[in-house]
């Protein structure tokens, strides 16, 4: 009686195929997914095996529009195709949802939280709102606007790694690529259903225009992390002592939970002792350039952060837990610090913040080797 049971809750047809696989598989694969991306796949944005599947999902997302579109309009009358039609939302629906996923396991590597939040809230709310998209997936503006939002966040780090060069420029490049390519896109769709394209031309081209102005609003304004670079470790540290390849910390213990922040909430600064503060800061193979660590500190009677001063040195990309490097401060002074990791352009690729503190005596120690 209980196989019985288990046997007619199996899907009965292609409708029902599509709901099962939306109650029952959509959200296992979701979280298997982000994991997959987030510890295997999408580790460095210059792996070509995580490219190749980015693009795998886009030209699959595009072929799943184009094709749902011939068959609305009646140009694929193919028996099959008309049979799995209710499928092809579903492989739409997996395809971006294999997108958000991997944009928010890249872009939320980022430290500067406090900076980068909205644009990795909008791509967490996306992500989860996707196993609701399905029915969207069937109106044609939904279609292109969302298939331009993806393509262009792919651009923003894809074409640096290409041509391992960063900037604002690659980001306008990016841009424009993306105009241009959604473009042609848009043409193909009106050569092969010019009714469904002439009717939605003014509601994408408006759709289309609010993603591009709020990806350079959010660009220029810092909420976009920075990739393809990303800091990889950052701490403040008593000592930082190079030893042929590696580099040895020393710190104050840390709670579990503050490990995960990238700081020591407290520094204890015995009189005369030096800050420290390590990046590693990763960078794609054959990119090379100049990275800024910026020493600031809280101006309570001010009400602001005030740079107390900037230090340049070059990075090469290619190692996989980053560039090392370090700064020190001789004498800092007791209260609230940060130093922000910055490009040569200013965006901040991530933030170490922690307080200094005067004690008459050294703070007990703990090493790692970096």
């Amino acid at each position: 009686m209980m196989a019985r049971t288990r046997l007619t809750k199996l899907p009965k047809n292609v409708e029902e195929l599509a709901q099962w696989y939306m109650r029952y598989i959509s959200p296992i694969s979701l979280v298997a997914a982000l994991l997959l991306d987030y510890f295997v796949l999408l580790r460095r944005v210059d792996l070509w095996t995580g490219n190749l599947l980015l693009l795998f999902y886009l030209s699959l997302a595009a072929s799943c529009i184009t094709i749902l579109n011939l068959i609305e309009t009646g140009r694929l009358k193919n028996p099959w195709l008309i049979k799995i039609t209710p499928l092809i939302p579903v492989v739409a629906q997996f395809a971006f949802g294999g997108l958000f996923t991997a944009y928010f396991s890249l872009y939320s590597r980022s430290a500067a939280v406090e900076l980068t939040w909205i644009f990795i809230a909008i791509l967490a709310i996306l992500l989860v709102g996707n196993e609701r998209f399905v029915r969207f997936y069937m109106r044609f503006t939904f279609q292109v606007s969302m298939f331009f939002a993806v393509l262009f966040s792919f651009l923003i780090f894809f074409l640096p790694v290409v041509f391992k060069q960063i900037g604002p420029y690659m980001f306008v490049v990016s841009g424009i690529v993306s105009l241009l390519l959604i473009t042609a896109f848009f043409h193909l769709l009106a050569y092969l259903v010019p009714e469904r394209a002439k009717a939605a031309r003014t509601n994408v081209a408006r759709a289309i225009a609010i993603i591009f102005l709020t990806f350079n609003l959010f660009y220029f304004s810092g909420v976009i992390p920075p990739l393809p670079l990303a800091l990889k470790e950052g701490g403040v540290y008593h000592r930082v002592v190079r030893e042929g390849s590696d580099y040895r910390l020393s710190y104050e213990p840390l709670r579990w939970y503050e490990a995960y922040l990238r700081y020591n909430t407290v520094y204890h600064r015995a009189p005369g002792e030096p800050v420290y503060v390590f990046s590693a800061v990763f960078a794609p193979s054959g990119l090379s350039t100049t990275i800024f660590h910026e020493w600031q500190h809280y101006d309570e009677a001010a009400d602001e952060w005030r740079t107390d001063e900037t230090i340049p040195f070059e990075i090469v990309g290619g190692r996989e837990g980053g560039y090392r490097g370090y700064s020190i401060k001789t004498e800092p002074s007791p209260g609230k610090w940060r130093l922000n990791v910055l490009t040569r352009y200013g965006h901040v690729i991530g933030r170490v913040s922690f307080s200094v503190v005067a004690t008459s005596s050294a703070a007990v120690l703990a090493e790692k080797v970096e």
